[in-house]
């Protein structure tokens, strides 16, 4: 039987398939799994009272590890006027998380060193442990109302 060799695309095509293969063995699992859900945006919806407003989760270890405790019905109450502030049923991960970020109105946020989910209605400069989970699509007024707020937080098809 003779012996053949494949010609030279060929050959190149199966070294960069053997490439590929060899790297995604390398690769940690969960950078493996088709990714489709992550390719679409993760949108949130909070009820506080007779208002809905939708949001827009970040990608992000944190953010996803929040998307995990939802549904959630938390008080927000009101810090520093500018944001309305509740405690977490646990500490998220802040797994490649920035060392902070600033608060800009309509940021949904948590804040690690006190493990607390950050709304805020008002910018605010940097801070040290704060990281970015979402947006608010919009209606950002409604966090404006003092007091305590009842919201609803639910993932939303």
């Amino acid at each position: 039987m003779m012996k053949t060799t494949p010609p030279p695309k060929a050959r190149a095509h199966c070294g960069a398939s053997l490439l590929l293969a060899l790297a995604l063995v390398a690769l940690p699992a969960h950078a493996q799994q088709n990714t489709p859900e992550r390719a679409k945006p993760m949108k949130l919806r909070l009820t506080l009272g007779e208002t809905v407003l939708t949001a827009t989760l970040h990608d992000n270890a944190t953010a996803r590890d929040f998307a995990a405790l939802l549904p959630l019905t938390l008080t927000l109450t009101d810090y520093a006027a500018t944001e309305k502030i509740s405690d977490l049923p646990r500490k998220l991960s802040t797994k490649g998380a920035p060392a902070g970020s600033g608060g800009k109105a309509g940021a949904i946020t948590y804040y690690a060193p006190w493990g607390n989910l950050a709304l805020f209605h008002k910018d605010f400069g940097p801070a040290s442990g704060l990281i970015t989970l979402g947006t608010l699509d919009g209606g950002v007024e409604a966090l404006r109302k003092p007091g305590p707020l009842q919201v609803r937080l639910e993932r939303a098809e």
